[in-house]
C-alpha cells in the first residue's frame, strides 16, 4: 500500500469529497489502548490513502508484533474514520515499529531522564492510597479491587498495584491475567474492569502457583520497578494492595511513596482490630498521614427475619480508628462498615467483582460510598514540593 498521508489534494478525494485533514483529524481521537494516547501523537500512523468510491486505506505501526490490542485498534481507527463525510468504507493495514521507533515512542513517554517514579514528580495530581491491614483473611484484597472498580465506574482513570508479592491476588479478581505488553524497557499494564492492574504474576513463567522466593532487598526492588518500569499514564487515583503485616514491602512503600495515605482494613472482632491498629500505627514511624479505617465483614440482616447478625462481632474498626487517633495525634475516621456478604467473596473468584456484578447489595453501596469519600479529597498540589526555586533579585 502507497500512502499519501500528506498530500491533501489527491485527486481521488477531490472525486470522493473526502477531506484527508479531516481523515487525520478523526484519527487523532483515536487512544492506543494501553497506552492512552491518540495514535497520532505516538507515531502509530504509518499513513493514509483516499482510494475510489469512498475507500480510506489507513496504514497503522504496532508497538510489537504479537500485539493483544490489534483488534481493538482496528476497530477504533474504522470506527473513527467511518464518521468522517463521504467515507463508506476503512482498510486497515497494520505494521510493526522499528527499534528505532519504539525508541522514539519511549522517549516522547518518558524523556532521556534515568528512570524515576512519576507519582514523586512535581506536578503529579495522582492520588496514593495504600491498602494495609494488620493480618490476612479480613478481605483487604477484595475490599481493595473492588474500591478500584467503583472509582473507575465513577469515569477516573485508576491504577491498583498488587504490592503483595509474595500472595498476590487482583489479577484474578479483577480477571486481569493477560501478560503485559512491553514496549522498549516499558510495561504496558493490563486492564481487569476499566483499571490498569500490575502484579508479580506477570513476572512468573510458573504461573499462578509458582512461589516468589524473595529476601527483602529483592522485594524492594520489585516494587520500585512496579513504579518506575510500568506505564501507568495520568492516573486520577493509584491503589497499592499491600501485604498483611509491617514489613519490607510496607516500609518500602513509605521510602519510594512518601506522600502515599494509608487506608486500613479490619475485620469486626477484637482480635483483628488490635493487630490493624498495629499496621496503621507504622505511620508515625514513616511520617506516612493514615486516611481512615474500613472495617469489613460487618453486620449484615438476617434473611428470615432481618435483625442484624454480627457474625464476626462488632466494633472493630471504630475500635482501630479510636486507637489510631489516640496513638497519632489526629482524628482517624472510618470511612465504612462493608456488610458480610458470600458475593464478594464469589465474585474474587469468579473475575466478577460485586460492585459491578450487584451494584445494590448492600456491601456495594457501602464500598461505593467509601469510594466516593476518596474522590472527594482535594486533587491537588498542596503540601507538594514544586522543585521551584525563587529567583535572585
Amino acid at each position: 500500500m502507497a500512502f499519501n498521508r500528506n498530500k491533501s489534494d489527491n485527486s481521488d478525494s477531490a472525486n470522493n469529497g473526502i477531506d484527508l485533514d479531516a481523515v487525520n483529524a478523526a484519527l487523532a481521537t483515536v487512544d492506543d489502548p494501553e497506552i492512552h494516547r491518540p495514535i497520532t501523537d505516538l507515531g502509530m500512523v504509518k499513513g493514509v490513502d483516499i482510494r475510489k468510491n469512498g475507500l480510506v486505506e489507513v496504514g497503522i505501526f504496532l508497538t510489537v508484533a504479537g500485539c493483544p490490542m490489534k483488534t481493538t485498534i482496528t476497530e477504533r481507527v474504522t470506527n473513527a474514520v467511518m464518521s468522517v463525510t463521504g467515507v463508506k468504507d476503512v482498510r486497515v493495514e497494520l505494521d510493526v515499529m522499528s527499534d528505532a521507533q519504539r525508541g522514539q515512542m519511549r522517549e516522547s513517554l518518558r524523556g532521556k531522564t534515568e528512570k524515576e517514579i512519576p507519582f514523586n514528580k512535581p506536578g503529579s495530581l495522582t492520588k496514593v492510597f495504600a491498602i494495609a491491614s494488620g493480618k490476612g483473611g479480613v478481605g483487604k484484597s477484595s475490599v481493595t479491587a473492588n474500591l478500584a472498580v467503583s472509582l473507575a465506574s465513577q469515569g477516573y482513570s485508576v491504577g491498583l498495584l498488587d504490592a503483595d508479592v509474595y500472595g498476590h491476588s487482583i489479577p484474578k479478581i479483577l480477571n486481569a491475567m493477560t501478560p503485559p505488553t512491553m514496549v522498549e524497557g516499558l510495561i504496558m499494564p493490563p486492564q481487569g474492569s476499566g483499571v490498569r492492574v500490575m502484579s508479580m504474576l506477570s513476572f512468573k513463567p510458573g504461573g499462578i502457583e509458582q512461589p516468589v522466593a524473595f529476601r527483602g532487598p529483592m522485594l524492594h526492588r520489585a516494587l520500585e520497578q512496579f513504579l518506575t518500569d510500568v506505564w501507568w499514564g495520568d492516573l486520577d487515583f493509584l491503589l497499592l494492595d499491600l501485604p498483611p503485616g509491617t514489613g519490607d514491602i510496607a516500609l518500602s512503600t513509605a521510602q519510594l511513596l512518601p506522600q502515599a495515605e494509608l487506608i486500613v482494613v479490619t475485620t469486626p472482632q477484637q482480635g483483628a482490630a488490635d493487630v490493624a491498629i498495629r499496621s496503621g500505627t507504622l505511620a508515625a514511624q514513616t511520617n506516612q498521614k493514615v486516611f481512615g479505617v474500613i472495617e469489613n465483614m460487618s453486620s449484615f440482616p438476617c434473611p428470615h427475619c432481618g435483625e442484624p447478625i454480627d457474625l464476626f462481632g462488632a466494633g472493630g474498626g471504630q475500635a482501630v480508628a479510636d486507637g489510631l487517633s489516640k496513638t497519632l495525634g489526629t482524628s482517624i475516621p472510618v470511612l465504612g462498615n462493608i456488610p458480610f456478604d458470600v458475593r464478594l467473596r464469589e465474585g474474587g473468584d469468579k473475575g466478577e467483582p460485586l460492585v459491578s456484578a450487584f451494584p445494590d447489595a448492600d456491601a456495594s453501596i457501602a464500598i461505593s460510598a467509601i469510594a466516593a469519600q476518596l474522590s472527594a479529597k482535594p486533587r491537588g498540589l498542596a503540601g507538594m514540593s514544586l522543585d521551584i526555586t525563587p529567583a535572585g533579585r
